[in-house]
């Protein structure tokens, strides 16, 4: 039966991606892992791979189409032994028209495309937990001959590919048997995964839309040029109104950092390295949510999580967009290993070359503008996370030490708390030690 190869969800954002690049094209053969097309999704150009094998029939969307929903049908692989006339019924999906600039993104749309016989269209599995006594078992021909030469019972082994399908990766786990796939029910105690709330609809959460027409008419109808909204700049976007129904506060400290900058150049001149402030400052804010672990959390409607690692998220500017790729348990990492991350993080961050689980997640995130001189600034929340730390430029200041004025080196940091998680007494505790770290920089090399 012909399998549609679907558009993914790439990312929890991502609600629609553009075909930036076929690697295959219709006739030629496929198995699982091999490259099909490169997609770009509302953060990067990502790789879509192959989880069944058999042969590209027929390609439904052509390289370059933008605004193809999730979900929607871009191709139809025939498997081992069909022929190309079962799909002389099937005309190809026209790609849907860009999104108006105004508009919010669509939501997920689960149904194929009506251009596609019911013919074509993969059965789902009959049971949602295994499969049903007597009940037809989906795989591809090569998880068959694999399950059927290894003698296991297919019926045991749950699929990840689409629809449910079982594919060669399912039926290797379950015969190394430290990750079967067999299906089993929950246990009575386990908590049902969170899931991310829809974003407001359009016109909600008092944010004012405007058509470009509009816009253009207060502006005083003066003239312009328009510049494609990116999918990134539309999550973006999206992202900041979520936020702006966050019910924040802001707190600041004024951090002497004469220490660090003398640590931070004995590390480099010891051991030839360049790290810069903000490793030290990433590994302050981790250290900190470990001291105050009540910021490492995110409100649900459910519950408010309290997460087990400290994961930091670091603001990185790109030509379109911003993107924020992650230190995972920077607590537990030294300043030479987070400098060396974040600088190859940040390289394929800017060629567009980052994994998903590389810039998706984090429990706390830094933006740091101080390389462009901004003194202090207040930077927006990225839901869910409870808090974000902006940093500053360090400058020479006139303090006081001992009743006398003297000149030492001061970076402003301002966090913003998500008041529903942090209430102002635990946010005022996470600043004064965070700005301990920083001003005794020893206590970050341990």
């Amino acid at each position: 039966m012909p399998i549609e190869l679907l558009m993914p969800a790439l990312s929890p954002t991502m609600t629609e991606g553009s075909i930036a690049k076929w690697h295959k094209k219709e006739g030629d053969a496929v198995k699982a892992g091999d490259v099909i097309a490169e997609i770009e999704t509302d953060k990067a150009t990502m790789e879509f791979e192959a989880v069944d094998e058999g042969t590209i029939g027929r390609i439904l969307v052509a390289e370059g189409a933008q605004g193809i929903k999730v979900n929607q049908p871009i191709a139809v692989l025939l498997e081992e032994g069909e022929d190309a006339k079962v799909l002389s019924q099937a005309k190809p999906a026209a790609a849907p028209a860009p999104a108006k600039p105004a508009a919010a993104p669509a939501p997920v749309a689960a149904k194929p495309a009506a251009s596609i016989p019911a013919a074509l269209s993969s059965a789902a599995p009959a049971a949602a937990n295994g499969h049903a006594p007597g009940a037809r078992i989906f795989a591809s021909p090569l998880a068959r001959r694999i399950a059927e030469q290894a003698k296991l019972d297919l019926s045991r082994v749950t699929g990840s590919g689409p629809h449910g399908r079982i594919v060669k990766h399912d039926v290797e786990a379950a015969l190394k048997g430290g990750a079967p796939r067999v299906a089993t029910a929950p246990a009575p105690s386990a908590r049902a995964p969170v899931v991310p709330v829809a974003p407001p609809a359009a016109g909600g959460g008092g944010i004012v839309r405007y058509t470009k027409q509009q816009v253009a008419a207060l502006s005083g109808n003066i003239p312009f040029t328009e510049m494609p909204i990116t999918s990134m700049r539309r999550v973006i976007a999206m992202r900041l109104s979520e936020s702006e129904v966050v019910p924040h506060y802001f707190l600041t400290v004024d951090c002497e950092i004469d220490a660090l900058l003398k640590v931070r150049s004995d590390i480099n001149d010891a051991l030839g390295i360049k790290t810069s402030v903000n490793d030290f400052v990433i590994k302050a804010v981790a250290l900190t949510l470990r001291k105050v672990p009540g910021v490492n959390a995110s409100w649900s409607e459910d519950a408010i999580l309290k997460w087990e690692e400290v994961d930091v998220a670091i603001a990185v500017a790109l030509p379109e967009g911003l993107i924020t790729p992650i230190i995972k348990n920077a607590d537990k990492k030294a300043i030479p290993l987070i400098s060396s991350e974040m600088r190859e993080l940040a390289e394929r961050a800017k060629a567009g070359k980052l994994k998903l689980d590389e810039f998706q997640g984090g429990t706390i995130s830094i933006s740091n503008l101080g390389m462009y001189g901004t003194r202090q600034f207040t930077a927006v929340i990225n839901p869910p996370q409870s808090a974000i730390i902006a940093v500053g430029a360090g400058d020479k200041r006139p303090v006081v030490k001992n009743d006398v004025l003297t000149i030492a080196t001061v970076m402003s940091c301002t966090a913003t708390f998500d008041h529903r998680v942090v209430d102002g007494a635990m946010g005022a505790q996470f600043m004064a030690a965070f700005k301990k770290f920083i001003e005794a920089p020893g206590a970050l090399l341990l």
